[in-house]
């Protein structure tokens, strides 16, 4: 039976970090599913840039559809967890359902990878991650110290169960230590 990744976002995620990890858990073999705030929908992207400013640049990026709404997923279905970054984790971390999908990662130990922005969303189970180690896109740092974590200056840091990450350039390291981990999986 293949593995099964659940990815949580929603409309302005950057378009890289949910296409790459997507693409490449159908690549793995693994049953990806991604899930958005609300029922199956196309989910607007934007792509970052860093093109001679003070901070990055957003564009509108591709369309990608979502399988599923959060409400209707049953996270003891799923293996290992996804969240992507760009602007989407600041909106999807209000949802209703979106500590108790994110919450049941941590709690049952399972692989988990966030990137960019995506520890903005882990504030709202700020007692997950409290203690724990990660690194994020350098602005996103005020919101992981908040949250009771250490920020790891590093582009890629693995704590546990969780990878994390800085920015979509660090997904080719990102994406071995977390199918590493999945495949680990019994």
């Amino acid at each position: 039976m293949s593995k099964k990744i659940l990815i949580l976002t929603g409309d302005a995620v950057e378009a890289l970090e949910v296409y790459y990890p997507y693409y490449r858990c159908l690549e793995e073999g693994y049953d990806a599913v991604i899930a958005s705030p609300t029922d199956k929908k196309v989910l607007k992207t934007v792509v970052h840039d860093f093109e001679d400013w003070q901070t990055f640049t957003e564009k509108q990026g591709y369309n990608i559809e979502a399988h599923a709404s959060f409400e209707n997923i049953n996270p003891e279905q799923f293996d290992a967890l996804i969240i992507p970054g760009g602007r989407a984790p600041e909106h999807i971390r209000l949802h209703k359902d979106f500590a108790r999908l994110a919450g049941h990662f941590f709690e049952q130990n399972k692989p988990i990878m966030i990137l960019c922005h995506a520890s903005q969303a882990l504030s709202v189970i700020a007692d997950q991650i409290k203690g724990r180690e990660m690194t994020a896109y350098f602005a996103c740092r005020p919101e992981v110290e908040a949250a009771g974590a250490t920020y790891i200056e590093t582009r890629c840091h693995v704590d546990r169960n969780l990878v994390s990450g800085h920015a979509w350039n660090d997904l080719p390291q990102l994406m071995k230590e977390f199918v590493k981990q999945v495949n680990a999986l019994n």
